[in-house]
């Protein structure tokens, strides 16, 4: 028997009675152009995510920050970067942060008066501990990075130097020939610097900050210098004998030493292996006041004579107590 078929939307009538329901084809189109349209929506939605996840990530500021004023010392965005370089770069900012913050301590020093003149604090930024914050991945929750800062003041008060310059600890006493004007000069600049310098318990004392450089516009002359086992002039000769001086003295005492250097070759002023070097910007003299009481560093340089003396002084209380 002979089908005809007529097509009817979704219904097809057979000519012999018979009804069949077959999906159509618009309905078919509908859900077509519905999955593409869910596709489309998921598919913007996403770049829209990953595009406020990018503006996000650019958005945050990571800061460096001094905990002792709260101040921003500088922003860490160029540092956020993915590269193949960063740890490097990190590692760069470190040390430059640690040459701008680190300070040693100037001490406290009395003037003619007997009056304090105050000191420098210390201060030292742990690069190990900002290397280790900085290489952490940053989190929501830590915008800021504190730099590890410590600082310290010179430990002295008015009442715990009454009567420091009553007590001799300890003294040494180096000679020079006065005829030799510039080095004579140069000896008794470097120790009036240090004269009449006082440290706490704990305080520290590095003869390159407290002199300074022996330039020509601070007085100092030209004078004989020793330079890698050879005599040449050079402006500061003489200074030598200034640090050379303190450290037997601050030996003596039983202070601790805290970088000490001798010269390439022998001089006459100090038994051998008696000597402390020093250059400005390189080689320094240091020691730390590991007393539990204030000491006092008394210069008294005698022309005439030709000599140098380094006191070590301290209250009489204070020593005998301990």
């Amino acid at each position: 028997m002979k089908k005809i078929v007529t097509l009817l939307g979704s219904v097809a009538v057979l000519s012999v009675g018979i009804v069949l329901t077959i999906p159509s084809i618009t309905s078919a189109l509908d859900i077509k152009a519905k999955t593409q349209n869910h596709i489309y929506e998921a598919s913007n939605h996403l770049t829209k995510h990953t595009a406020f996840r990018e503006r996000e990530k650019v958005e945050i500021n990571y800061s460096l920050v001094d905990p002792r004023d709260n101040s921003i010392v500088m922003d860490l965005d160029s540092l956020r970067e993915e590269s193949a370089d960063y740890e490097t770069q990190v590692k760069k900012l470190v040390r430059e942060l640690a040459q701008k913050y680190d300070q040693p301590m100037i001490p406290t020093k009395l003037n003619n008066q007997g009056e304090i003149i105050p000191g420098q604090n210390r201060v030292v930024l742990d690069e190990s501990q900002l290397l280790t914050r900085l290489l952490q991945k940053p989190t929501l929750f830590g915008k800021h990075i504190e730099l590890p800062l410590t600082e310290e003041a010179p430990n002295i008060t008015t009442e715990s130097i009454q009567g420091i310059e009553s007590h001799v600890i300890s003294s040494y006493t180096t000679s020079f020939n006065p005829n030799v004007k510039g080095r004579t000069t140069n000896i008794a600049l470097s120790a009036a610097e240090i004269n009449d310098i006082v440290l706490g318990p704990g305080d520290r004392f590095y003869f390159n900050t407290i002199v300074g450089n022996s330039t020509k516009d601070k007085g100092y002359q030209l004078a004989p210098v020793i330079i890698n086992k050879q005599y040449s002039e050079d402006y500061g000769g003489g200074v030598c004998q200034t640090s050379s001086t303190l450290y037997n003295a601050v030996d003596q005492a039983g202070l601790e030493i805290v970088e000490l250097h001798h010269h390439s070759k022998e001089v006459g002023y100090v038994p051998l292996g008696r000597d402390a070097t020093i250059a400005y910007g390189g080689k320094d003299f240091k020691f730390m006041n590991n007393k539990e009481y204030p000491i006092l560093i008394r210069t008294i340089f005698d022309q005439q004579a030709g000599t140098l003396e380094v006191q070590v002084r301290a209250g009489v209380q204070e020593v005998a107590s301990n």
